[in-house]
């Protein structure tokens, strides 16, 4: 946890990247002020190697999501009107790393296990983010569950160039999470289980997401909001059991 003038710091940090995100038009107002409060707890439980790696998130999803627009929008699979994202989505992806942050601050759980599982918690969103955003507009789509051809945006649909980017993502986000723990001094335990757990956890939790998508989702079951939440379970799911199999519990 932080100390006060840390503290101070980090909430004001906090609230001009929120700012930063309105302006940029990456999250809508409303959206950008639920980010900064979910935000400030993060940074002031866990510190600031934490907040940047969402901050890393927003940022790559952002570019991501902008890549092409037109194209996507003369789909119908584009995100938002511009390219931002509202309260629904920002919820979904944050409500489990603030959770972890809160287990840290109340000392349910170690710095160390708080660092791998927040990690795999982006490394699930930003591996489903890239598949979506930029595999809807390149490769050939199928389901995941027949491997019959679908249309690019479809609940479940997969494609080689998504799944491609799903493991940027994903092994992306562990070796940022990895340099920026590093750089504030979280510990992660040794570095090559840290990068083995996260990238693969993030991956196959963005698998378990299309999944859900082709399943849950498609009939109306969940919203898409619920959908990526249930997937970034599964990804501290898969990651604290590899991370069992691999003799680092957390």
């Amino acid at each position: 946890m932080l100390g006060a003038w840390a503290s101070a710091v980090g909430i004001a940090v906090t609230v001009a990247l929120a700012v930063a995100a309105t302006v940029g038009r990456a999250l809508t107002p409303l959206a950008s002020a639920v980010a900064a409060a979910f935000g400030i707890v993060i940074v002031v439980l866990v510190g600031f190697g934490f907040l940047l790696l969402l901050v890393v998130f927003v940022v790559v999803s952002s570019f991501a999501t902008r890549y092409r627009f037109a194209d996507k929008a003369a789909r119908h699979v584009q995100e938002g009107r511009r390219g931002e994202r509202g309260v629904p989505n920002v919820v979904a992806h944050i409500v489990l790393p603030t959770a972890i942050a809160l287990a840290t601050g109340l000392g349910w759980i170690s710095v160390r296990a708080a660092a791998v599982l927040f990690a795999c918690a982006l490394a699930f969103a930003s591996s489903d983010t890239l598949a979506s955003e930029l595999g809807v507009l390149l490769g050939r789509a199928v389901s995941v569950l027949s491997f019959r051809p679908v249309l690019a945006g479809t609940n479940g649909g997969i494609s080689s160039v998504g799944e491609a980017f799903a493991v940027v993502g994903s092994v992306g986000t562990a070796l940022v999470g990895l340099g920026l723990f590093a750089v504030f001094g979280d510990p992660v335990g040794p570095a090559a289980v840290f990068l083995l757990v996260v990238g693969v956890a993030g991956f196959v939790a963005c698998q378990v997401d299309s999944v859900l998508g082709a399943t849950l989702e498609s009939r109306g079951l969940v919203t898409k909001g619920g959908t990526n939440f249930l997937g970034m379970l599964s990804a501290l799911g898969i990651g604290i059991g590899l991370a069992a199999l691999l003799g680092a519990s957390l």
